[in-house]
């Protein structure tokens, strides 16, 4: 199976030949797959070289003339490094764009923690109007992709990741898919975090829901779960703990309710190690995630019970 990534380049490819509205801004990073792309759309495909203020800033003024400008390079970079030209270049101008990251938070571990951004969705939730989404399968990147570019004129962040689950699911860019169901509480697992979220809480009795799109968040899909399943809901994000825990609670605004955010620690793990590494030391795992989970769960049903 492909990765995420190895699918970008050829499907945005063949929006360049498709969609004279597409444009892509490249830092060094990702030039390789869209040589091709390049020798038939020169005005289109921009290489800015390593100056990644100077690509977001070359796609706000793409996204000005009237282009729908997909920009991509490490999520370190993408939107740490020129987070002011985000603010202000894209989010000031009411310039829209596709940013679509790679690497994320832990993807390269020997690219060291230059190369590692496990808090960019949480930087971006500081600007109003981002739509984020996070695929877990290489087809669903496929698909969120599409979604993205066809978005008008909309600010999109997309994040690929090497990460990936077995199997694509159907998904639609908006609404949370209902995977299993139970009556003791809910469990959102984000992206490539399905199949171990799946595994960790097998036996469990709690409903599952799968989110590739975390921005805006379904409020209305997890109201509904909620309802049959408890208000007691589990975060599992491949991201920075906590990051959507908010988004939960103001969806459960008025009525009761209890959030357990599960995801990357601030603790810097300062050893390249393997992705499977960082994930076991962020206890992100099946067998943390199953304890973890089964905690949250058991307590409140000790609290329900009166114990």
């Amino acid at each position: 199976m492909d990765t995420m990534r190895e699918r970008f380049a050829p499907v945005v490819s063949r929006m360049l030949d498709e969609d004279p509205r597409v444009a892509v801004v490249l830092a060094e990073i990702g030039k390789d797959g869209f040589r091709e792309a390049m020798a038939r759309h020169p005005d289109r495909v921009i290489n800015v070289g390593i100056r990644e203020q100077l690509l977001v800033g070359a796609a706000a003024g793409l996204a000005l003339t009237g282009l729908r400008p997909v920009v991509h390079t490490f999520a370190s970079f993408l939107v740490e490094r020129p987070f002011e030209q985000v603010k202000l270049d894209l989010g000031h101008q009411e310039a829209g764009a596709v940013l679509v990251s790679a690497a994320a938070s832990f993807d390269w571990p020997a690219g060291g923690y230059t190369h590692m951004s496990p808090g960019d969705v949480a930087l971006l939730d500081t600007l109003d109007g981002w739509t984020v989404h996070v695929p877990g399968h290489p087809d669903e990147a496929e698909t969120l992709l599409h979604h993205a570019v066809a978005a008008g004129d909309d600010k999109v962040y997309v994040r690929l990741s090497v990460q990936s689950n077995r199997r694509g699911r159907v998904i639609d860019g908006r609404r949370l898919v209902t995977v299993r169901e139970g009556r003791a509480g809910v469990v959102v697992a984000v992206g490539p975090m399905l199949d171990t979220v799946l595994a960790a809480t097998e036996g469990l009795d709690v409903t599952v829901l799968y989110a590739t799109t975390v921005r805006p968040l379904d409020t209305a899909g997890l109201r509904r779960a909620t309802q049959a399943a408890g208000t007691d809901v589990v975060l599992v994000e491949p991201y920075l703990a906590g990051t959507s825990t908010a988004a939960v609670s103001e969806a459960l605004s008025d009525v009761p309710h209890r959030v357990l955010g599960l995801g990357v620690g601030r603790r810097e793990l300062r050893r390249y190690g393997t992705v499977e590494e960082h994930v076991a030391a962020h206890g992100l795992d099946a067998r943390s995630l199953r304890g973890r989970i089964g905690a949250f769960v058991r307590a409140q049903g000790r609290v329900a019970a009166g114990v």
